[in-house]
């Protein structure tokens, strides 16, 4: 490092805390490296294939010349048209895919630059916790003061949001919220986005709903979406993305639709930043979104199977948890015998005893404390050797 750079503080990232996922990968590599079989349900890395006519449509694309030139950081037209008319099909209702739709490079970009035109320096944010960490550090780099307000499966999370709205000076400008959730698997009925947008037009504050987990369900429940709610479009936007549902993952494929002003003030960003996604996964996603609504149900027919395989072995096995209705992962709390551990101690003794990875509740955040995730990311096979281990290693203690 030069003279110059030596101890330089850098900017935006030095208050960001040590990524403690990292200190799982690292020793869930080192296990692999000296030969070990690690059944590897920590990073929720969706393993099932693509649409074929998506990636199909991919090939055709991009072997035409004029598809490599530079795209549209707005999305191209026909792209916003398709997420509008999937809008329509799905939840009836009504974009325009001109002022309410605009594309971006998966949901966490979309996200972190969203919050760029939307908090500054001296506002606040308030944010469910345990939370997916984009959640947190996406209005935090912003210069956002970011309060948490603890989301758990047997309270009323409403309430909470609305003594914490109440109870914070300055008043916070934005309200993020992301059903079904990403670790926790909690879900909402529409009555909770209807409550939350008469907040919302009282009380002067935006909202964001992270709608990622929007095609994965089960067991007969169906996520609403935010927009659903008469009203919404005039104080929120929402984030849909074809990483989960149509498992496309690496494309990178994200949407924030709904408010215009806000659609408006992205797109303006955006313009300075990036040239969007590669067209021809552009193009591709135009099938995905027009021609494979039933991909998902396919997907969340596989991620349920593999819930059932996990959480039933659990139960079998004495971790009593709870099957989750929507998302790929299951929020488990640690069981009583290992409490003591916490939950990073609890990963790193899985992982040496029953050669399992799963992530620590705390990388959530101090609330997800005491708990740990799965990701149903292998086959049930991987799934029921990953019980297995687990089984004999909660026998060990």
């Amino acid at each position: 490092m030069s003279r110059y750079l030596d101890g330089m503080e850098f900017r935006r990232i030095s208050n960001l805390p040590p990524y403690v996922f990292g200190e799982v990968n690292q020793l869930k590599l080192q296990a692999r490296r000296a030969g070990e079989d690690i059944v590897d349900l920590g990073f929720g890395n969706p393993d099932i294939p693509s649409p074929p006519a998506v990636v199909e449509k991919l090939v055709e694309a991009a072997r035409q010349e004029k598809n490599h030139r530079y795209s549209a950081s707005r999305g191209i037209p026909n792209l916003r048209k398709a997420i509008a008319d999937r809008y329509q099909r799905r939840f009836g209702l009504t974009l325009d895919p001109e002022t309410e739709a605009i594309t971006t490079i998966g949901a966490k970009e979309g996200l972190a630059h969203l919050m760029w035109t939307l908090v500054q320096p001296g506002d606040v944010a308030l944010v469910p916790e345990p939370s997916y960490p984009i959640h947190i550090y996406a209005p935090a780099l912003a210069g956002a003061e970011v309060r948490t307000v603890q989301l758990s499966l047997d309270a009323d999370f409403f309430e909470r949001l609305r003594e914490e709205f109440a109870q914070t000076w300055p008043r916070p400008r934005v309200i993020l919220t992301s059903f079904p959730h990403n670790p926790t698997t909690a879900v909402v009925e529409l009555e909770f986005f209807e409550r939350l947008v008469a907040f919302a037009h009282t009380h002067d504050v935006f909202l964001v709903n992270d709608f990622a987990y929007a095609d994965v369900h089960f067991d007969g429940y169906v996520p609403p979406s935010l927009l659903q709610v008469p009203g919404a479009k005039e104080v929120g936007v929402e984030l849909y993305t074809l990483t989960k549902g149509h498992s496309m993952a690496g494309w990178r494929v994200g949407f924030v639709v709904g408010n215009p002003e806000a659609v408006a003030a992205l797109a303006k960003l955006k313009s300075y930043l990036d040239y969007g996604t590669f067209q021809p996964i552009q193009i591709a996603s135009i099938i995905a979104l027009n021609e494979e609504d039933e991909y998902p149900a396919t997907v969340s027919a596989i991620y349920k199977k593999r819930r059932d395989v996990l959480v039933d072995g659990l139960n079998r096995a004495g971790w009593k948890v709870e099957k989750p209705s929507a998302t790929m992962f299951v929020w488990a709390e640690i069981p009583g015998p290992y409490a003591d551990m916490g939950s990073l101690e609890f990963t790193k003794y899985l992982l040496r005893e029953a050669k399992v990875a799963v992530s620590p509740g705390i990388g959530f955040g101090p609330s997800g404390e005491g708990h740990v995730r799965f990701a149903l990311v292998e086959n049930e096979h991987r799934t029921a050797q990953a019980v297995k281990g687990i089984r004999k290693a909660l026998g060990k203690l």
